[in-house]
């Protein structure tokens, strides 16, 4: 027992020091093919995620060869379909793919691997379209330092306790080693960041994650299952639904990006950008047991309902927050612009 413990211990900790060199060693080939973002003021670079995915792939591969991780079968056509996404992800941090287009490849990958089994055709089906959901969720919170990367690793370490509950020794291995990769990056990506996670990362490790919690609650009820998914990826699902109600009550098209995520509100509010990534971090790590809680029958169902007002309430507030500047419009009778208050 203390071997294993030991050669986990190690493998999480290979997983963190390598993310964090390979993400220094990629920066500077990033600035010069200019693969940075390009909504900063100043040049970030998006290797970061490259840096995750690999080193992601390589030690689940790696502790599965040497004998001491859980035997990868389980979690092979995850890793397969996760690298497909995470490549998808960087020809869009290239060419700036549209969104159709990833939501699309996305798509594809994850109805490839939800386990149809044991979910049906039609939760199935519901799955992929929740962990479409979900990458786009952790794809929207990288606009802020450190903060996809906080909520990643929170989220990966409460799919991984789900998954050991039902003895999903892989899934959990694999978890284990994401959260211990997004933590690696974090040593550049906090405030003020040096790497970003881009695409490639934010897409690729969300649809790691969500994956892995469809596995984990596969053959349970869908009520209760949608309740635990929830709570697992509760920031997520916020910010989510911040954006889209606060763009259509602004008459705004709901995919033109805008100042207006949880984030973005609480430094309207006078939070400091590390602020609100650990405010945010704290909120998904509490959200977060209350869905591992209720996945293994410590508490009771009921408790998911506070997880989903909370989370409601949240949004309520902050979407009372200013963010949108006043629209620009043309008049009809002299071609003049006019400012006008949006929303």
């Amino acid at each position: 027992m203390l071997y294993g413990i030991a050669a986990a211990t190690a493998l999480l900790l290979t997983a963190l020091l390598l993310t964090a060199l390979l993400a220094a060693v990629l920066r500077a080939p990033a600035l010069r093919l200019r693969l940075v973002e390009r909504r900063r003021t100043r040049d970030v670079p998006l290797s970061g995620g490259v840096a995750v995915v690999l080193v992601t792939g390589l030690v689940v591969g790696a502790g599965g060869w040497l004998g001491i991780a859980p035997p990868a079968e389980g979690t092979r056509g995850v890793l397969v379909a996760a690298g497909a996404v995470a490549l998808l992800g960087l020809v869009g941090d290239v060419w700036r793919l549209r969104r159709r287009v990833l939501a699309a490849g996305t798509a594809v990958a994850a109805a490839c691997v939800v386990p149809y089994g044991e979910t049906g055709l039609g939760a199935g089906l519901l799955a992929a379209v929740w962990v479409v959901a979900v990458v786009f969720g952790f794809r929207g919170l990288d606009h802020a330092d450190g903060l996809a990367g906080t909520v990643g690793v929170v989220t990966a370490f409460g799919v991984a306790a789900c998954a050991a509950v039902e003895a999903m020794d892989g899934i959990a291995g694999l978890m284990s080693v994401l959260a211990a990769a997004l933590t690696g990056l974090l040593l550049h990506n906090w405030h003020p960041a040096r790497v970003a996670l881009g695409s490639c990362g934010s897409m690729g490790a969300g649809f790691v994650i969500a994956v892995g919690a469809v596995h984990a609650r596969a053959g349970f009820g869908v009520g209760e299952s949608a309740g635990v998914l929830f709570a697992l990826t509760a920031v997520v699902a916020a910010d989510v639904v911040l954006v889209l109600v606060s763009r259509r009550s602004a008459g705004r098209g709901v995919l033109r990006g805008g100042p207006d995520h949880l984030a973005h509100r609480l430094r309207r509010l006078g939070l400091t950008a590390p602020g609100a990534s650990l405010l945010l971090g704290i909120g998904a790590l509490s959200a977060m047991l209350v869905g591992v809680l209720a996945h293994a029958g410590r508490i009771g169902a009921d408790a998911l309902w506070w997880v989903a007002g909370g989370a409601l309430v949240v949004v309520f507030a902050l979407s009372c927050v200013p963010v949108y500047g006043p629209r620009r419009s043309v008049s009809p009778q002299v071609g003049a612009p006019l400012r006008v208050r949006s929303g």
